[in-house]
């Protein structure tokens, strides 16, 4: 694929097409890191498990000693069985 390197407000950047996105398994809003090697560039993307967040980051920010409590929602209402 042949692009064109264009001004962006004070940056510059470059369009990539939606199937190349799609070959590479990557959306409009994904983070991908950049890198310069032997003066080629280098766009890699980062992959997240399960897509944006970190299960074992966000499980190390539960305080110690957490406990849930049980929520009291009121009487049922409608068809719902308790």
């Amino acid at each position: 694929m042949t692009t064109v390197i264009k001004k962006w407000g004070n940056s510059q950047g470059l369009r990539l097409s939606k199937g190349v996105l799609e070959d590479v398994g990557l959306a409009v809003g994904d983070v991908v890191d950049l890198v310069v090697q032997d003066g080629v560039i280098l766009l890699k993307p980062i992959r997240r498990i399960r897509g944006r967040l970190d299960l074992r980051k966000l499980v190390a920010r539960i305080p110690k000693g957490y406990r849930p409590a049980e929520e009291k929602w009121g009487p049922p209402m409608g068809n719902e069985v308790w």
